[in-house]
């Protein structure tokens, strides 16, 4: 009988790839993360126990049939890896970099449970996928026979590629309208490179293109083109525009010059790595260079700020988070990568109030964890009399992302929304309560993960397909 090839997490130990050292990877933008080799892919694919019940792939939004691509990774046959990681993942190599595997398939790894280290789901799933580029297994869409409806996508992020991919590869005409001049949304702008560098976005769009699909930049909708003429030029319109509206800081002093919004930051860092000219960078106005830089929250989007003004040579970056490290809503992974580049965390700590025309400092009330909430996570509170007042000489508020008013934007008032602004839209189709309207994504759920819009996107485009099939089927009896 054959050696098998797994169960072998008792002998060998967990592996991530090598990290670059923090103080050389903090003055650059590139990931941080090297790439495995084929010899310790295999060796870490090795260790999974072949469960009888993988919560590694319950737990994983799209379900990616993890146990299966890891044993093929063992026994050396990534084609074949890769074709059944591809069967379920649109962007694979995306989701391998900046998912929280922690909080999702490695955070449900059963041999976590039994002391001996979660399998690396993550680094493996992107080196699978690499290979596979780097091999040119990774093909343009190419349709067995075209057909003539069309379908409108608004919004070039993950949910909006992800439904444009799987309907192209049907043979529907795709459109996707963007109002940035590149796309991919905030896997372009607002993730950093050091986590998902950008020409692994841009290779997937070109990739996009070649297959045959329309990328209209640049374009607003509402402005350059209707919501009434993309619903009569279209036979179906899915809303993929995720959301970025900033939540608001309170307190006096909180519009003083230097207090900047996280998305706009991150953005103009973004765009600089691609050589654009950005005035508000150069001006120092969105550069952190030289300055006390606080950043307010503790989400992953927090975590992206503090990473981005470590790089930029901020004098010191503090983040402030009203609860403690382990009630933080971002990834805990991200959060050591960060201390370990230099970044102090404030944790219990409530901004109160800034100083300055242009802020010189930040008035923190400290706090304490009291009674769990409705939701079950304790709430922070008040400590009588403990404020301090923190330097700061560029505020960046990482508090989170609502849904812009689109029923008012773009003059239809019949689509319903949400207490929240977020589209109604139904589980698992994004149908809206406008016929052959469609939403999926953040728009959908709120600021949620990349690996959550795929979901919706793809999941959306098989419930169009299924609605055109039937509406061909009523036509023809």
């Amino acid at each position: 009988m054959a050696d098998n090839p797994m169960l072998k997490f008792v002998d060998i130990s967990r592996d991530m790839p090598q990290k670059r050292a923090p103080d050389l990877r903090n003055r650059d933008f590139d990931e941080i993360y090297d790439e495995y080799a084929d010899d310790k892919a295999r060796e870490q694919s090795s260790r999974c126990s072949q469960c009888g019940v993988p919560y590694c792939q319950s737990h994983c939004p799209l379900h990616n049939n993890i146990p299966d691509w890891l044993r093929l990774t063992a026994e050396g046959r990534l084609r074949e890896a890769y074709d059944l990681s591809q069967s379920t993942n649109t962007f694979p190599e995306i989701c391998g970099r900046i998912c929280p595997q922690d909080r999702l398939c490695e955070g449900n790894c059963v041999i976590e449970s039994s002391g001996h280290g979660t399998v690396t789901i993550g680094a493996v799933e992107k080196y699978i996928t690499d290979t596979a580029w780097d091999n040119g297994w990774v093909t343009p869409a190419a349709p067995a026979k075209e057909r003539t409806e069309s379908v409108a996508i608004i919004g070039a992020g993950p949910g909006g590629l992800a439904a444009a991919d799987m309907l192209r590869r049907a043979g529907i005409q795709v459109t996707v309208y963007d109002r940035y001049d590149r796309g991919g949304g905030l896997l372009t702008y607002g993730i950093p490179g050091f986590k998902l560098e950008k020409d692994v976005v841009m290779r997937r769009i070109a990739q996009l293109e070649a297959g045959g699909v329309t990328f209209r930049l640049n374009c607003t909708i509402g402005q350059d083109v209707s919501f009434a003429d993309l619903r009569r030029d279209h036979d179906a319109v899915i809303i993929a525009t995720g959301v970025y509206k900033s939540r608001d800081l309170a307190g006096p002093g909180a519009g003083a010059k230097g207090i900047v919004r996280a998305i706009d930051y991150l953005t103009a860092s973004n765009r600089r790595s691609f050589g654009d000219a950005v005035p508000e960078f150069d001006s120092g106005a969105l550069n952190a260079a030289g300055k006390r830089v606080v950043v307010i929250g503790g989400g992953d989007t927090a975590m992206d700020c503090v990473r981005t003004a470590i790089r930029q040579g901020a004098d010191s970056v503090k983040c402030l988070y009203r609860r403690d490290r382990a009630n933080m809503p971002g990834s805990l992974r991200e959060v050591g990568n960060a201390e370990e580049e230099g970044v102090v965390f404030n944790w219990l700590s409530l901004p109160k109030g800034f100083s300055g025309e242009s802020v010189t400092s930040v008035s923190v009330q400290q706090m304490r964890l009291g009674a769990p909430d409705v939701t079950g996570r304790r709430a922070p509170e008040e400590i009588e009399g403990a404020v301090q007042d923190e330097p700061a000489d560029l505020v960046i508020k990482a508090l989170g992302f609502e849904a812009e008013d689109l029923p008012t934007l773009w003059d239809q008032p019949e689509l319903e929304v949400t207490r929240w602004g977020t589209i109604k839209a139904e589980f698992t189709t994004g149908r809206t309560s406008l016929p052959g309207v469609y939403a999926v994504g953040d728009i959908v759920r709120g600021a949620s993960l990349v690996v959550w819009a795929i979901r919706d996107g793809r999941d959306c485009a098989g419930a169009i397909l299924a609605d055109l099939a039937a509406a061909h089927a009523v036509a023809a009896e």
